[in-house]
């Protein structure tokens, strides 16, 4: 079964901003829980993704005719 590049990309976009997301959370993020994102590594990784995820769909690879 061959992926198209566009779920590749969005997969890509998916795992960059996870990891984006937690290491946000990890080095920024705030301990008081007043941070909606930042307090939670579960929603900051979440929101990473989600935003990686679009980041990553906007690309779009054409196919080059011979």
């Amino acid at each position: 079964m061959k992926l198209s590049m566009r779920v590749v990309l969005l997969t890509v976009g998916i795992l960059i901003g996870s990891v984006a997301g937690l290491l946000y959370w990890k080095f920024v993020g705030c301990e008081s829980g007043s941070c909606p994102i930042s307090s939670s590594p579960y929603i900051s990784t979440l929101y990473g993704a989600i935003l990686g995820g679009l980041l990553f769909s906007i690309f779009r690879i054409e196919k080059k005719d011979k």
